[in-house]
């Protein structure tokens, strides 16, 4: 079982010092959420830093809200990250919900569907290195990895997962616990076999954590609660945090019974010992 780590954004400039001791230690993935309208670091730019930090660890969006950004750019952006990381770059990607980040970016909420469907057949074109579009040649550069980096979907309606079977190579399942997350990579795996995809989805799992003092408990609630404010959930989310060794060593258990490959443990507060927190308690 790979375990990854969801970096906190409380705190941007912390961030190096936890990519260098997540990259030293037993860890997988370093993941990074994206948000428009809030106070979070823009997750490209942030892995790009995070790249030259580390040699050996992946970097992850989770997840990149697509139709907020220009298509033939964030081709162009994906691409030079998976360039300059060795090919240790992970598209997670999704539709995102808050209508403040839509209105900032000047899209219509209720096309964004549409939108990134239109975007991933752009961006797979564009990773291949065939023109963009009629009167726009190819834009480089070439990813290390062909045919385009990693790509995870995340969400939790059909739409969603049958994206997984149309353009991906895995589902992104966040902020569920085991038992809700199961149906949702059977249908993963149903949509892929649909779709006559070769082996199997790549799946993957997210869980919220805070291992350490009270003070890091409680900054993680409190940040969770900001984060989720928009949507009425902002308290049970913030309940659901996993906050004792044996608690975080279960849920990757169940995780990894129900066909998970890699969990990511996101943690909510800046403190800089988690990680040697949870590479003590997990490995």
């Amino acid at each position: 079982m790979k375990i990854g780590l969801g970096l906190p954004i409380d705190d941007p400039a912390l961030l190096l010092t936890w990519a260098r001791r997540a990259d030293a230690g037993p860890f997988s993935s370093l993941g990074l959420l994206d948000r428009l309208v809030f106070a979070n670091p823009e997750p490209l730019v942030t892995l790009a830093a995070l790249a030259g930090a580390t040699s050996r660890i992946r970097l992850q969006t989770e997840v990149l809200i697509a139709p907020l950004h220009n298509t033939a750019m964030l081709a162009k952006q994906t691409a030079t990250l998976d360039r300059m990381s060795g090919g240790r770059f992970t598209l997670g990607i999704g539709v995102g919900g808050r209508e403040d980040d839509c209105l900032a970016a000047g899209i219509d909420i209720r096309r964004r569907g549409r939108r990134l469907n239109e975007q991933m057949t752009a961006l797979r074109r564009t990773w291949a290195g065939e023109p963009y579009g009629e009167g726009a040649g190819p834009i480089g550069p070439a990813p290390a990895t062909p045919g385009g980096p990693e790509v995870l979907f995340g969400g939790f309606t059909p739409a969603a997962i049958e994206r997984v079977g149309r353009f991906g190579d895995g589902f992104l399942g966040a902020a569920l616990p085991p038992e809700y997350m199961a149906p949702l990579f059977r249908d993963a795996e149903a949509v892929w076999e649909k779709y006559d995809r070769p082996g199997r989805p790549r799946l993957v799992a997210q869980a919220n954590v805070a291992l350490g003092p009270p003070s890091t408990v409680d900054r993680a609630r409190h940040n969770i609660r900001d984060y989720y404010d928009f949507g009425g959930r902002a308290d049970h989310v913030a309940a659901g945090v996993l906050t004792t060794a044996r608690q975080i060593r279960e849920a990757v258990e169940a995780f990894a019974g129900i066909g998970a490959e890699e969990v990511m443990l996101y943690c909510w507060s800046s403190d800089p010992a988690q990680p040697d927190r949870l590479a003590d308690a997990l490995f």
